[in-house]
């Protein structure tokens, strides 16, 4: 069994054996365009309040769907920019209010959770944006060049906010495939990408017997580490990993095996940790 520490090295014969299971699921699998995604400014203003929604059900919303969680979010927050083009930018959203955040992420009768925690951290965000990149993602984006690594790469500019502050980058890695996809950004140090580690793919980690149980910080980063790995082995790219075990493990936790002892359960949530 490999150890849950980042960067140790897991046992060859399970590693092929995953690998083969990825390699496929692969084999049919068709990873999203992001084509619903109206703009730069939407795809970084949602991806920084992707995390726990708390909606309980699944919605429909302009006639498509239902969405449930977090692709309920990012439906409300795109059809609230169709509809008034400008309201995920950082001009709108500098004073942004708790209530509007409810506004716009309102489905049915459910109201998304923590939407004071939401706005700020969209002020705060907005605030960075006109400070630095006159207010445009696009500008951000420009400003990084090519690089995902480094310190004046796409990750790290955006860690000087607070939504993207995540020491393993969840949201910001998040960010760069979606602008990838869309083609507002092109990568030219592919060997920085790493996997979004949320609870979906730290549950198929364990469960695989890819990593072993640890508290969850270190969890997260000994799972990024361990499907680096697996992405090489696969020959997929770490993105299109990402959302391949990210669209499929959801409804099915033994996609990359069950390992005889590993551990079946969630991973644990931490109380204000908005980056899980």
């Amino acid at each position: 069994m490999v150890g849950a520490g980042a960067g140790r090295a897991i046992d060859p014969h399970l590693l092929s054996n995953v690998a083969a299971r990825v390699r496929a699921a692969s084999a049919d699998y068709d990873p999203p365009d992001f084509a619903e995604t109206p703009s730069p400014d939407a795809a970084l203003f949602l991806c920084a309040i992707d995390h726990r929604t708390g909606y309980r059900g699944p919605h429909e919303v302009d006639g498509d769907g239902p969405f449930e969680g977090s692709e309920l979010l990012w439906a409300l927050g795109c059809s609230a920019e169709r509809r008034r083009p400008g309201t995920l930018g950082a001009a709108a959203l500098g004073t942004v209010t708790e209530g509007e955040v409810e506004k716009i992420f309102r489905a049915g009768d459910e109201k998304v959770a923590g939407a004071a925690e939401r706005a700020r951290l969209w002020r705060d965000l907005a605030s960075g944006l006109n400070g630095a990149y006159d207010g445009e993602a696009g500008d951000l984006i420009a400003a990084a060049g090519s690089r995902l690594g480094g310190s004046d790469g796409l990750i790290e500019r955006l860690a000087d906010m607070e939504a993207y502050a995540d020491p393993l980058a969840k949201k910001a890695f998040l960010f760069a495939k979606i602008a990838e996809r869309r083609g507002w950004l092109e990568v030219s140090d592919s060997e920085s990408w790493e996997v979004c580690a949320d609870n979906v793919l730290m549950r198929l980690a364990l469960r695989s017997g890819l990593v072993e149980p640890a508290p969850v910080g270190e969890l997260r980063a000994a799972t990024r580490a361990a499907l680096k790995q697996l992405a090489r082995e696969s020959g997929l790219s770490p993105p299109l990993l990402d959302d391949l075990l990210w669209e499929l493990g959801r409804g099915d936790p033994d996609l990359l095996g069950t390992a005889g002892g590993a551990d079946l359960r969630e991973p644990p949530r931490l109380p204000g940790m908005l980056w899980y």
